[in-house]
């Protein structure tokens, strides 16, 4: 095709004018500079008017509970599996007595953070598809339908026991609050000012410390109801397990609605549609600049000179290509990115290979610093409510304070010098646990507890909130969600590490016996966690464009 030169305008065709009108006057390299820059100014506002207000208040109270709710949902089931020994295995004989046996017992503890690690990758991808809030409420009914589902769980079948069905409910309830984790950290991190940032999402992150309690503390209420029904049957602790999951399910109902009527941040509706406009039909604008480079050819040359298409493609190849938008591989492809998202996922990994190791066996615990009781003498409810008791203490001591700690000095310390602190302490306290651990038990069982209160203190005042924190950060919009997934799947990964194969061999050479050995190995990833630490930036007080750099996300 092509082009024959006029004296005139009006043999421009009106398709060609109209490709020639949309066109911004004067496209080049800096005129799309321009956009980012417009965009940034935009976001700096948004980060300058952001005040705590009552719409604020209310997305923090939703994402709190969440965390408070998520919390009960996976630490119950230490109380679930204890009570459930007294309901199938009363009649088992020797050490049998009482007691799940240990697939059983793994399986059920094991099956939220199969779920989880699912949920967050899941979830956390369709956060960044889809958009936060979306997804947001649809893990939440996914939470609320599969508690209520697991409290009702039975053997179906021969074959098919209450355990299995228990496993399966709660594989899908963890898939739900899977998606709480990169969700949550999103929503409130795109929503918060930079100097308030850090501690607003640790705070909600806390609210898992009130979980951890409220589990014990409701235990207890149920069993102390039931004790006398109790005494005289003990097959009566059938309907406690269950009141104590189904009750897990009231914290998001109550907050259901607002869920549902969230809306996502500015920021990521900006991202979304910069996005994309980045990546939008090239043909078009490549229409759009030939139909002006002819124009202009037309205008300036005589009627006897005749100019093809190939011309045209030949000039305009010289003009400036639009940004485009980096893929996700595009930009974790490159090794400055992919080492942050490596930090973030090892580091969580590392640390719930020891947190859910020891807080998913607190009974391990608990029995360690003489406070679970008799299991063959006593009576069950007095057994159970002794062990819930102990699982109070635990936390009051050292988990609860340690989740404030950090929320009171992350936006002084920074996150980064939080996590190498606590991580450096960690391997130091689970190398004296391990190699001293006989020893400090049998000559105090003070110094004990006072070294196991600080190993639970500085998980907290530590890594176990600065892992949830940082990816929440780091990472551009369009990505955030999908990489906080990646982190936090990683975390549970380790957590299942833990609970399926570490925590088997803490019987191995007798009852309790290489649990001295465990903490060595924990003081090891503490170790690794502190080294993968060194990739993170701090982020401390800067804006989410100026910490991830928003120019490297487009090319």
């Amino acid at each position: 095709m092509s082009f024959k030169p006029s004296n005139s305008v009006a043999d421009i065709s009106e398709e060609q004018k109209q490709q020639i009108s949309d066109l911004p006057e004067g496209l080049d390299m800096d005129e799309r500079d321009r956009d980012l820059l417009n965009r940034q100014r935009e976001l700096e506002e948004l980060d300058s008017n952001t005040k705590v207000n009552w719409e604020m208040i209310k997305k923090l109270t939703v994402c709190g509970v969440a965390f408070l709710n998520d919390a009960y949902d996976m630490f119950a089931i230490n109380i679930v599996a204890m009570i459930l020994g007294f309901v199938y295995y009363h009649d088992a004989a020797g050490s049998a007595q009482n007691t799940v046996p240990k697939k059983w017992d793994t399986l059920i503890k094991i099956a939220v953070q199969i779920g989880c690690l699912l949920g967050q990758l899941v979830m956390g991808r369709l956060g960044d598809k889809l958009g936060r809030t979306t997804v947001y409420a649809a893990s939440l009914m996914i939470a609320i339908i599969t508690t209520v589902a697991s409290a009702f769980s039975n053997s179906m079948v021969k074959g098919f026991n209450v355990f299995i069905v228990l496993f399966i409910w709660r594989v899908i309830l963890g898939f739900g609050i899977g998606g709480d984790y990169p969700l949550t950290a999103t929503i409130v991190s795109e929503y918060a000012s930079p100097q308030k940032r850090g501690m607003m999402i640790s705070a909600v992150f806390s609210c898992q410390g009130f979980g951890n309690v409220l589990a014990p503390i409701v235990g207890i209420i149920v069993t102390a109801c039931f004790k006398n029904a109790i005494d005289d049957d003990v097959r009566n602790l059938d309907y406690v397990w269950r009141i104590i999951i189904g009750i897990g399910c009231i914290p998001g109902v109550a907050t259901l609605y607002w869920r549902l009527t969230m809306e996502d941040s500015k920021r990521y509706q900006l991202e979304t549609a910069k996005a994309a406009a980045a990546n939008a039909d090239e043909d078009m604008l490549r229409e759009k600049l030939l139909a002006k480079q002819e124009f202009e050819n037309q205008l300036q040359t005589s009627r006897d000179e005749e100019y093809t298409v190939d011309n045209s493609h030949a000039s305009s190849a010289q003009i400036a290509q639009p940004r485009r938008a980096k893929t996700f591989m595009q930009y974790f492809s490159e090794w400055r990115h992919l080492k942050v998202l490596l930090g973030t996922s090892i580091a969580w990994f590392a640390l719930d290979v020891a947190f859910y190791g020891i807080n998913l066996n607190s009974s391990v615990v608990i029995e360690a610093i003489g406070f679970a009781g008799d299991l063959y003498n006593d009576k069950p409810s007095k057994y159970i409510i002794r062990n819930c008791l102990g699982n109070i203490i635990i936390n009051i001591l050292g988990s609860v304070p340690g989740y404030w700690i950090t929320v009171f000095t992350i936006e002084r310390l920074g996150r980064k010098s939080i996590q190498l602190m606590g991580f450096g302490m960690l391997t130091i306290l689970y190398i004296v646990l391990g190699f001293a651990y006989h020893k400090i038990l049998d000559k105090s069982e003070a110094g004990f507890i006072v070294l196991f209160t600080l190993a639970q203190l500085f998980q907290n005042f530590g890594p176990n909130v600065t892992t949830f924190v940082i990816p929440g950060e780091v990472f551009p919009t369009r990505f955030r969600s999908t990489a906080h997934g990646i982190s936090a799947a990683s975390g549970k990964l380790g957590a299942i590490v833990a609970q399926g194969g570490f925590m088997q061999l803490k019987d191995r050479g007798g009852k309790n016996q290489f649990i001295d050995h465990l903490l060595e190995i924990f003081a090891l990833f503490m170790l690794i966690g502190f080294l993968v630490t060194w990739w993170i930036p701090e982020s401390k007080g800067k804006t989410l464009e100026e910490i991830c750099d928003e120019s490297e996300e487009y090319y």
